[in-house]
C-alpha cells in the first residue's frame, strides 16, 4: 500500500512493474502477496480488483 501525493490513485507503469517484480521475489520465499492498493485524495485503487495482478 502507498499514496500518490498527486491524489490520482490511478496505477503508474512503474507501480505495475514494481509489484509484479515484488510478486516474483516473493513467491519462492513461500510469500504471498495479495494486493497492491494505492491512495489518493478521493479513494483508492486495488491492483487486483483491476486484474492487474
Amino acid at each position: 500500500m502507498h499514496n500518490h501525493p498527486s491524489g490520482d490513485p490511478t496505477p503508474s507503469q512503474a507501480d505495475i512493474h514494481m509489484t509484479k517484480a515484488i510478486i516474483q521475489i516473493a513467491t519462492p520465499l513461500g510469500i504471498s502477496v495479495h494486493d497492491h492498493i494505492i491512495v489518493g485524495k478521493n479513494g483508492h485503487t486495488s491492483l487486483k480488483g483491476l486484474k492487474l495482478i
